[in-house]
């Protein structure tokens, strides 16, 4: 019998890394979930049968110590990662910035850098980066979340360069609008009527199982084929800026 490939989502307490978890599980990976929320992932893990870390990404004691751990690993997902306030560029406050890049870059950094070991050791691995659209085209109101997931498009896309012709491939998935657990309400500190307000007459963004849904089908392609950067936003999000409102 062929063991199982093992399948580690970081940020798995919610959203988008708990959708992935429970997908990739029903696609045969044995999946390890991490992150801060122990009671969450310790019930996702029962779930779908898996197995749960507490794992803070932008503490790399806590990641190396968790790499020590977690024995073979065939696939990372990077999902860890989040937007603090929508001041501009003016009014922001820098606290709210360098948390944004330790956990969407360095969280990505610390993550890579401690299983590349076994991802190469497995001789097939896979590195998955959730960036975002936001990577792409800057928008008002956003510069601390821009800069940090162009920040983690650009270690992709290096890491890309620097393993090939190694047995690894990295893939990048940028979502635009989500409509996943607490994204929009985290990024408006607690503001359930501005949250509401990024959704308000799109009537299907994406859910989280959406992008679970890519994150799947680019991790279970052929091993040969890599995708380098895929793009996916609703129907009604032609780009950052131009969104249908019925």
């Amino acid at each position: 019998m062929t063991e199982r490939k093992v399948a580690v989502v970081t940020g798995a307490s919610s959203g988008i890394g708990a959708a992935t978890a429970r997908r990739l599980a029903a696609d045969g990976f044995e999946v390890v979930v991490t992150a801060r929320r122990t009671e969450r992932i310790e019930a996702l893990a029962k779930e779908i049968g898996g197995r749960a870390f507490t794992v803070d990404v932008t503490d790399r004691a806590a990641v190396d110590a968790f790499a020590a751990e977690v024995g073979p690993v065939d696939v990372l997902v990077n999902n860890a990662g989040g937007a603090i306030g929508a001041e501009s560029v003016e009014a922001a406050d820098p606290a709210d910035w360098l948390a944004m890049y330790q956990v969407n870059v360095l969280g990505v950094l610390h993550v890579t850098q401690a299983l590349l070991p076994a991802l190469r050791a497995s001789g097939d691995g896979t590195v998955l980066v959730l960036s975002s659209t936001a990577a792409l085209a800057a928008y008002e109101g956003g510069g601390g979340y821009v800069a940090a997931k162009t920040a983690a498009h650009t270690v992709a896309a290096t890491l890309r360069l620097e393993l090939c012709g190694e047995p690894i491939r990295v893939i990048e998935i940028a979502p635009g609008m989500v409509k996943s657990e607490g994204f929009a309400v985290t990024r408006f500190r607690g503001d359930e009527e501005k949250a509401a307000a990024v959704y308000a007459g799109v009537a299907e963004p994406l859910s989280s199982e959406d992008v679970a849904d890519t994150v799947s089908w680019a991790v279970t392609r052929p091993p040969h084929v890599n995708i380098d950067l895929l793009v996916v936003r609703p129907r009604a999000q032609a780009a950052n800026h131009k969104v249908y409102r019925g």
